[in-house]
This record gives structure tokens, sequence and C-alpha cells, in this order.
């Protein structure tokens, strides 16, 4: 899935579709990992970058093709090219604005018009924000659709693996895959406030953190 003037690799690779509203992060998202802005590869045709990124394994070295557009979701839709081949995929949202997770519906429904029954991840990016718009218990369309769901921060590098650890681990067909290294990052912009994020947390468990203490 490398674009023609793009090298291939000896192990696996995956081509990894990233969709969602302008704005929500899916650059910087991606920018985090190194070496995927150092490779990166523009396929102006379609309007998008592609970025390899490279993850270990306790079952080897595995390599995501990421296809970021590059800003081409502002004119209204992207086009089959983008899509086509797609092995797995990320929707990614932004959690201080309404509507691009409004919007998630339709990026899902363009995405599955193209590729069938593909692993996808629905992300909630910019958790970092004070002013969150967007709560967690408000987050319901991956279970509708039976998707992974993972709040992250683009910029304090919080959650950033596990989107590609959870498609990594459905492409192999191993839930125990784990990665054996750290991806090699761009230092955090941001600090996270880790204790709000538990505390949003627990509030989904429909109780008062100071009266319960524990959400099982």
């Amino acid at each position: 899935m490398a674009l023609p003037n793009q090298q291939t690799v000896d192990y696996p690779s995956f081509k990894l579709v990233i969709v969602g509203d302008g704005g929500t992060g899916k650059t910087t998202f991606v920018k985090r990992h190194l070496t995927g802005e150092f490779e990166k590869k523009y396929e102006p045709t379609i309007g998008v970058e592609v970025h390899p990124l490279d993850f270990h394994t306790n079952c080897g070295k595995i390599r995501f093709y990421c296809w970021d557009t590059a800003g081409q979701e502002k004119f209204g839709g992207l086009r089959d090219g983008y899509y086509i081949h797609g092995q797995c995929a990320i929707i990614m949202f932004d959690v201080t604005a309404r509507l691009t997770y409004k919007n998630v519906p339709t990026w899902h429904r363009d995405l599955c018009r193209v590729c069938e029954n593909i692993p996808i991840v629905l992300c909630g990016n910019k958790v970092d924000v004070k002013n969150r718009q967007v709560k967690a218990k408000m987050v319901t369309f991956h279970r509708k659709k039976n998707l992974q769901y993972y709040e992250i921060s683009a910029k304090s590098n919080y959650n950033f693996e596990k989107p590609f650890l959870y498609l990594a681990r459905k492409l192999a067909g191993d839930m125990n895959l784990h990665f054996v290294e750290s991806p090699a990052l761009a230092p955090p912009e941001v600090q996270i406030d880790l204790a709000a994020q538990q505390h949003d947390k627990l509030s989904l468990c429909g109780f008062s953190i100071s009266a319960v203490g524990l959400c099982i």
C-alpha cells in the first residue's frame, strides 16, 4: 500500500486510512511519530500525505502506511481513490467541537462504502483542552457500529499507541500481540490532566466519585 515512489518493506505493512473533519488533529497525531514525519510522501493527484509508521511487536516489525488527507476534506468528501484498498482506519473528531462528532457517521458511511469489514478505531482528540464540549458519556456511535473508541491527545502523546495496537491486533488476529518498544515520539507540547480524565471516566458510571470512590 505504499505510493509508487515509496520503497516497500519485507515485513507486514497495511494501508491505514485516517479520516475526520478538518482541524481535528489528524496530521498532528501522525506527526508525533518522528519517523513518519521524516519519511512522508505526497501524492498530489489524490491530495494525500502518506506517512510510514513502524512499530516493533512481539511478533516482529509491522508498518502502517498512514494516509492523511492533508486538508482535502474541506472540499466536501474524499475521492474513492483515498479509501480504496484501505485495510484499517481511524476516524477522528475533536472533543472541543461538537460538529466534528456529529459528522462521524458520515465519515463512517463513506469509509464503509468502499472498505468493507475493516477494523476501525474512533478517536476523540484534544482531551487535554479544558473546555471540552463532547463529554465521554455523549460518545455512543462506536457502540452502535462495533468500533473501538479511545480518547487521545495528540499534543501530549496521551494514548498515542492505543489505536495502532488495537488495529495491529485485529489485523494479526492475535489479541496477545503487544509492542515491545515505545514508538519514537516528539516531546509533548502540553501536559494532560490525568486526574480530570479519570474523573470523566468514573462519572460515566452514574455515581458521584466523592460518594463512591470506586467504580467497578
